[in-house]
């Protein structure tokens, strides 16, 4: 009995191995065909995904190219702008030179005190007995090189105060805008609270705006009035910013530090070269030392140069070669950063 029970279950496995290598050989093309659909399906698939990608990095590409475009279009405006203004910032007129020495007299009145100028320098040498051949000398001295010498000492010394103070400022817009508050607000928030000449030169910028000028523009135009590289960095930032967008306070962020870096600079370049000047002082001031002790040794031996017109002609002589010397080793120490 157990035999037979044995061949029977060996009989009907065998009988069910025979039918599903029936039913296999039969449906082995429909499952291949299904497999090799499956693997199409997953090319198919990862081929959108990758013309995706490839279409997104190019959409991407598109945009900055068109964005770095947009921004060299704007430098090459703005460039052109510099350009055509630099002659009137490198050599303003008379009236602008007065504006950005901060000084509200008009050119009338300026004429009217350089003339008083000369008359009183003038007249102090013909006082003290100065040769009357020096006396033009005087007067043109007097009218026009001490009047104008005293609005390049302002226009330098309002320069540096604006520098001074100009990073600060910037750093308040700065956070201004982090907080929340337009640009506006930023600048008239400076106009009122900052001190001078900043103050006065943001104050410029806003009633700029009162009678229709956009801030870019009228941030473009402060190297007028203020004649340094840093107000002309301060107006591209913004005009660049408008037409190409961005952060605006990363981007004067960023001019604040190249500010602090360009003063921090001018500090070290000027530290280092204090031994040249002390010894252009010392050069500069021997000759008159040197006369002044052989004057107070020996007077009847220095005297003709000051009482004959020999003499007149060696002291005029001596003085403009010493004016180019003193021109020349201050052209060697001064250096622009």
């Amino acid at each position: 009995m157990f035999g037979i029970d044995t061949t029977i279950l060996a009989f009907i496995a065998l009988a069910g191995c025979s039918a599903g290598a029936v039913a296999y050989a039969f449906l082995f093309k429909r499952i291949e065909s299904e497999n090799t659909a499956g693997r199409r399906l997953e090319t198919v698939k990862k081929a959108e995904t990758d013309r995706s990608v490839v279409m997104a990095t190019r959409d991407r590409a598109a945009e900055a190219a068109k964005r770095r475009k947009s921004v060299q279009d704007s430098l090459k405006d703005l460039d052109a702008k510099q350009m055509a203004s630099d002659k009137n910032i490198r050599k303003p007129p008379l009236k602008v030179q007065l504006r950005q020495a901060g000084m509200k007299v008009s050119i009338e009145r300026f004429y009217i005190y350089s003339l008083l100028c000369g008359l009183l320098i003038t007249a102090g040498a013909y006082v003290l007995q100065a040769p009357l051949l020096t006396l033009p000398g005087a007067l043109l001295a007097g009218a026009f090189g001490l009047p104008r010498w005293f609005v390049s000492m302002r226009r330098g010394m309002r320069v540096k105060a604006f520098l001074n103070e100009f990073p600060n400022s910037l750093d308040i817009i700065v956070r201004a805008v982090k907080s929340g508050l337009p640009l506006n607000d930023g600048i008239r928030l400076i106009a009122s609270e900052s001190p001078e000449p900043v103050k006065t030169e943001f104050r410029r910028i806003v009633e700029s705006q009162q009678i229709g000028l956009s801030i870019p523009d009228a941030a473009i135009r402060m190297q007028e009035t203020m004649p340094c590289p840093e107000a002309g960095f301060f107006g591209i930032v913004i005009q660049i910013q408008q037409q190409a967008g961005g952060n605006l306070s990363e981007a004067l962020g960023n001019l604040s530090r190249v500010l602090r870096d360009r003063k921090k600079m001018k500090a070290k370049v000027q530290a280092l070269s204090m031994e040249a000047k002390a010894s252009a002082v010392i050069i500069g001031a021997l000759p008159f030392l040197v006369g002044f002790l052989v004057y107070l040794s020996s007077p009847n031996y220095i005297m003709p140069l000051f009482t004959t017109s020999t003499g007149h002609l060696i002291l005029g002589i001596s003085g403009i070669w010493m004016s180019i010397g003193i021109f020349v080793m201050r052209k060697m120490m001064n250096f622009d950063v």
